[in-house]
């Protein structure tokens, strides 16, 4: 187990918490907060402790000026403000005389957000090279660093890997629970059930590569599905297809052909569009001007039965274009016969999660991963460098 904020005196310590604050924007308002609030619990139990606690986000990504103004932090310590009950001193600068005063000013249970740290991307790509100076100049702002923020384990920044390296650290109750659930899946409880979807096999293979030899059943859908069932040899009609992934699927198949499931039928739309007329067809019957949006109901009753038996269960990527109404049925029943099944279930970040929100099914769940990048590279069983970095309990 790495060692944890739980593990720190933190009274009167001034405490360096990286957070994951990347949340949605549109017209400068916050459109989803489930970020900010998946962070209380470690920034609570720090002010509950006496702390001084500075926080430290990106937001976006900053490649020239016009990235700035959009990429501003200051809703977040608004909304922050609102949810912890008092004043988040904001400092819209990354760096300089007045955060330096500020942060030797504070008093303990006082709360500081900087100005996004990819900010200094602007000028030689500082944060995400993880640039010395610049970590060295953020680790002497504080006394103690806790990384919380999950979305950025697979990345060696400045602010998570930097200030890890240069002060006394340890990881927050959201990175501590994500890890304790993710690593359900190291040795599962059996029948151990994959689900993926998403439109391309690239952004899976190392998945596929790390657990096809560890799962009893691999369910594929979304766009990803119809590599495998070209490589299967059947039409696909102008549905989505990574080309230079089909030989990887045809590897695949050969090999662990009796674990991987398919789609049999499909919601087929003519268009990529909600108002495009539309079918429940055979996978072998999809025409050349159809394309499959959706998996179709003989599928879900495959895919639930599956499911039913199934005592643990990873599901990564909607199993249609869920944003459309008439797509949603899919990903939704599937998330039903998930919820009803008992199985330890994990969804794998990214738009499941969003799905599983959008449908009324997140809460329900075992476990809703707040990364993306890092659930996937972490179900890869790559070392991810935020980890790597932080020690372990003594």
């Amino acid at each position: 187990m790495k060692k944890s904020i739980k593990d720190f005196d933190l009274n009167n310590k001034k405490v360096i918490i990286r957070c994951d604050f990347n949340v949605p924007l549109k017209d400068g308002q916050i459109t989803d907060d489930n970020r900010i609030v998946m962070s209380l619990p470690t920034i609570k139990y720090a002010l509950d402790n006496n702390a001084k606690v500075i926080l430290l986000s990106h937001l976006g990504r900053v490649k020239e000026e016009a990235d700035l103004a959009k990429n501003d932090l200051r809703p977040v310590a608004t909304r922050l403000s609102e949810l912890l009950g008092q004043e988040v001193k904001f400092i819209d600068k990354t760096r300089g005389e007045e955060l330096e005063t500020t942060v030797n000013n504070m008093n303990p249970k006082d709360v500081v957000l900087i100005q996004n740290t990819r900010y200094e991307d602007l000028d030689g790509k500082k944060e995400s090279s993880n640039d010395e100076e610049l970590a060295k100049y953020w680790a002497s702002l504080g006394d103690i660093f806790i990384n919380d923020a999950f979305g950025t384990l697979h990345r060696a920044h400045a602010s998570n890997v930097g200030l890890a390296s240069n002060l006394p650290t340890g990881v927050g109750l959201l990175v501590e629970k994500e890890l304790v659930e993710l690593s359900k899946l190291d040795n599962p409880e059996r029948p151990f059930v994959v689900i993926l979807g998403g439109s391309k096999v690239s952004d899976k293979i190392g998945v596929i590569e790390n657990l096809i030899k560890k799962v009893d059943y691999l369910l594929i859908g979304g766009g990803m599905a119809f590599t495998f069932l070209k490589a299967k040899g059947s039409n696909i009609g102008k549905s989505i297809l990574d080309e230079e992934n089909l030989e990887f699927a045809k590897n695949i198949l050969n090999e662990y052909g009796d674990k991987i499931i398919l789609p049999g039928d499909v919601n087929a739309f003519k268009e990529y569009d909600n108002e495009s007329s539309n079918r429940i067809v055979n996978i072998n019957e999809i025409t050349e001007d159809e394309m499959g949006l959706d998996i179709g109901p003989e599928t879900i009753d495959m895919f639930s039965s599956i499911i039913a038996q199934a005592k643990t269960i990873f599901w990564n990527g909607p199993l249609g274009v869920y944003e459309f109404s008439k797509c949603t049925k899919g990903t939704e029943d599937i998330l039903k016969a998930v919820v009803e099944s008992n199985a330890d279930t994990i969804l794998g970040g990214g738009d499941i999660v969003a799905a599983a929100g959008q449908l009324g099914y997140k809460d329900k769940v075992t476990h809703a991963s707040t990364g993306g990048g890092a659930t996937l590279e972490y179900m890869e069983g790559k070392d991810l460098p935020g980890i790597v970095s932080i020690p372990d309990k003594d």
